[in-house]
């Protein structure tokens, strides 16, 4: 039951998903995911869209919005489009993450500039909850302390290895600048930077990623700063 409920909030907080996004943003394999779709679908909470063999929620209970938080809705849907001008002003790619659980993270909306080469977010895809900018920034936001802060940082697969002493120095800077960095660490190539939206309890975080050794250190403090400005501009 508790897997049905969560494939329905996923599928209430995104765009149609195929098997594949539903199975690993969940963490679900493809058999078991398959047969609970299959539920879904024969119980009508569920549409399989063709073509494409997309999965969304079906037309009662998207109407229903019993899935959602009405307040949040609005909150996201006031800033898909404040992300897509930030994102072409920027030339950067921004998502809005959500915590999803005690260990994970789960993208909720993502905006692209249109410049030729880019970065790609796929909707819904689920990060641990102590990875990259936003896994700092939400610790740092929390201060839930050193013993969970290292919990989170364990169960992280680095791509470029970081002690954890220089993790933990990183989520006491992200506190001070109102914004955390990612340079490399979680993803080789691409830097990340995040900001918590203010008043949600550190649930929802802003992130803005480009490619790593583009740009200068000034100019991805005015990008961290302008972030920060976007995430209040989330509960005005």
């Amino acid at each position: 039951m508790s897997q049905a409920f969560a494939v329905l909030r996923l599928l209430a907080d995104s765009d149609p998903l195929t098997l594949s996004d539903i199975g690993r943003s969940l963490g679900l394999g493809a058999s078991s995911c398959f047969n609970l779709l299959g539920t879904l679908v024969a119980e009508g909470a569920v549409v399989r869209d063709q073509p494409g063999k997309r999965y969304r929620l079906s037309d009662g209970w998207a109407r229903a919005g019993l899935l959602r938080d009405g307040d949040a809705r609005r909150m996201i849907d006031r800033l898909r489009p404040l992300m897509a001008r930030f994102a072409q002003a920027h030339e950067v790619t921004t998502g809005l993450w959500q915590v999803a659980s005690r260990d994970r993270l789960q993208l909720v909306a993502h905006a692209e500039s249109r410049a030729v080469l880019r970065i790609h977010l796929a909707q819904g895809q689920r990060q641990p909850l102590g990875g990259g900018a936003v896994g700092r920034a939400i610790a740092a936001a929390q201060a839930p302390g050193d013993e969970e802060v290292a919990r989170r940082f364990a169960a992280v697969r680095w791509e470029k290895a970081i002690a954890f002493a220089d993790y933990a120095e990183q989520v006491r800077i992200a506190g001070r600048a109102g914004f955390a960095v990612d340079d490399g660490y979680t993803h080789i190539g691409i830097c990340t930077l995040a900001a918590v939206i203010p008043q949600r309890g550190a649930e929802y975080c802003l992130s803005a990623s480009c490619f790593a050794g583009v740009r200068k250190s000034a100019d991805l403090t005015a990008l961290g700063r302008a972030l920060v400005d976007l995430a209040d501009s989330a509960v005005a």
